[in-house]
């Protein structure tokens, strides 16, 4: 293969260095390069972001030969210096807020549901510690990651009862009294101090690096190299923190992306670029090499879990014929909160049936709005969607859930998937020939407004950014077409083949949800030849140009909600002209 001149000058340096490679820069391919032009005898480790990218990577060095190459991810060198032949015992899912109000002995009085706000807010502080650089949990203030006004209030009244019982629940895990966590046995790997035994270490996504790991790369005598993309960061709701920027190696940049040309660049380049509204400088440049993918992968990618779900029933309940579909991570897992609160026991608490709640903490609640003040005073946005979901689709939910689970393929028939579901921190270091973005992000127009706020707090700043970051790597994915809403582009941004522009269905401001659709069902009289004045384009006749592009974005998997927006018709004429393209019986 041959190298560009910012990669050769990166194989070619022999001492710390750090690289800031944008989306697709074939940073892989560049750190495989590096370890090829390495002594044969040397010994290399290659710290993957997570499991799936350490098998990747795993295939692609030993595909070269590279058999002294060693690939582990974080945890899992920690887990074979801390854990192995130790006769440990872990705790792979972590502890509920329940569980740990148990093995806490957490009885407050206070007020209702107080045990589980305080043992919330204790599992955050130990994660907090456990991924930091810190040795003590003195040396941190928890308070300081809180950004809602509510809840930085109920942790300021109860923050030494908080921090007593988050030393207590650290030294019961130290001595072996109960099973570690994985962030624990991470955290015991830091403090060890440990020397690793490789000439060379190559730290990739160094920009979503937890602060611990960071500490036990940088203490080592290998020569180091560090890989990520300053706008790539998603991870700080983790307590992840950009390393790029914490380390003072000598720099080097891949800005040219081979995954996509300059059409999808240019927009990428356009979203970095609204962290103007943040800060002053933004230094970011990125060119499209790569040429159109004629790969038919296609992906709809979401900023959450709610919003995909969402889009993902009005699949289903569109399009009965759609099948072959596919969930990045286990189907199951979007359907569960990360502490294994289930959408189920919130849809059971909704409709009264509290026998029925499997879940010890929803089981304490009496009433959806209980489960809502309990979430005011934790920020845990997880059981907010799930909160968000129930309200939208009420009792709808498991026949949608079991029609999706009955057409999503197996994980070894991934690539037969006619469409991928994904949020964007499952797709993270993924590539499709197309993308289909929900509308779930943050917009220019609500990024305004929130920077133009006085005494905008430094956290809130860290958090829009990160949403900008969101973007940017969602829109980063495609190797060919993008389909997005108009209100998440620039301004007047202009229409071309890779980007399809998805136009939203305007609706009266004055009229509610419930409002238009009574009146749908209820008006007893109209005028025809006014609705048809109101509604030209719904009854233009189609021409070949026009039946072209419903054929290409029919079989590009979007829905036919979003194809009736998109032509400004009604869903029975788009699937009244389907019908015909393709001489369906039924659709």
């Amino acid at each position: 293969m041959q190298l560009t001149k910012q990669q050769s000058s990166i194989i070619t340096s022999n001492e710390n260095i750090k690289i800031n490679a944008v989306a697709g820069s074939g940073k892989t391919t560049t750190l495989i390069a590096y370890a090829e032009s390495r002594p044969k005898n040397s010994k290399i480790l290659y710290l993957a972001f997570n499991k799936s990218v350490k098998l990747e990577a795993t295939k692609k060095f030993k595909s070269k030969k590279l058999f002294n190459v060693e690939v582990q991810t974080a945890h899992s060198l920690a887990f074979k210096h801390v854990i192995v032949g130790n006769n440990l015992e872990i705790n792979s899912t972590g502890y509920k807020n329940h569980e740990l109000a148990d093995i806490l002995d957490l009885n407050i009085k206070s007020e209702p549901m107080a045990e589980m706000i305080m043992a919330n807010h204790i599992n955050k502080f130990t994660a907090y510690f456990c991924n930091s650089n810190a040795t003590k949990v003195g040396e941190l203030n928890y308070q300081d990651t809180i950004s809602d006004k509510k809840v930085y209030t109920f942790v300021k009244s109860n923050y030494s009862y908080i921090k007593k019982k988050t030393r207590e629940f650290l030294a019961k895990m130290n001595s072996g009294e109960i099973a570690m966590t994985h962030d624990f046995y991470l955290k015991k790997f830091q403090l060890l101090k440990p020397q690793l035994k490789y000439d060379y270490i190559l730290f990739d996504e160094g920009q979503d690096a937890s602060p611990a790991m960071l500490d036990v790369f940088l203490q080592q005598k290998a020569v180091k190299v560090i890989v990520g993309d300053t706008h790539q960061q998603i991870y700080s709701w983790r307590y992840a923190v950009n390393s790029l920027e914490m380390v003072n190696f000598k720099a080097f940049e891949l800005s040219s992306s081979f995954r996509f040309n300059e059409k999808i660049a240019r927009l990428a380049q356009a979203i970095v670029e609204r962290k103007k509204h943040l800060q002053a400088d933004v230094k970011f440049h990125i060119k499209g090499k790569g040429e159109p993918s004629k790969g038919e992968q296609k992906a709809v990618l979401a900023r959450t879990n709610l919003g995909l779900l969402t889009k993902a029933i009005d699949y289903i309940s569109e399009r009965a014929n759609l099948e072959g579909i596919y969930f990045e991570g286990n189907i199951n897992s979007y359907t569960y909160a990360d502490d294994g609160t289930s959408l189920y026991d919130v849809l059971n608490l909704y409709n009264g049936k509290r026998k029925f709640i499997r879940d010890p903490l929803i089981k304490k609640m009496n009433t959806l709005e209980n489960l809502e003040e309990y979430i005011e005073k934790t920020e845990d946005m997880q059981l907010g969607m799930m909160v968000e979901l129930v309200r939208e689709y009420g009792n709808e939910i498991p026949e949608y859930i079991k029609q999706l689970k009955e057409k999503h393929v197996e994980n070894q028939d991934r690539e037969k998937a006619n469409i991928i579901f994904s949020t964007v921190h499952r797709c993270k270091g993924m590539e499709y020939g197309s993308v289909h973005l929900v509308n779930d992000f943050l917009t220019e127009e609500k990024l305004k407004k929130l920077s133009q706020q006085k005494n905008l707090p430094d956290l809130i700043k860290e958090k829009l950014n990160e949403e900008i970051n969101l973007l940017y790597v969602a829109i980063t994915r495609t190797q060919n077409k993008l389909y997005i809403e108009e209100e998440l582009l620039p301004e007047n941004w202009p229409k071309n083949e890779q980007i399809i522009l998805l136009k939203k269905k305007k609706v009266n401001d004055d009229a509610s949800i419930k409002d238009l659709k009574v009146n749908s069902f209820e008006e007893k009289s109209y005028d025809v030849e006014e609705i048809r004045e109101k509604h030209k384009k719904a009854y233009a006749p189609w021409n070949d140009e026009l039946d072209k592009e419903l054929k290409y974005m029919f079989e590009e998997g979007l829905s036919t909600k979003d194809l009736a927006n998109h032509f400004g018709r009604t869903k029975g004429a788009i699937r009244s002209r389907i019908r015909r393209i393709y001489n369906m019986e039924e659709f």
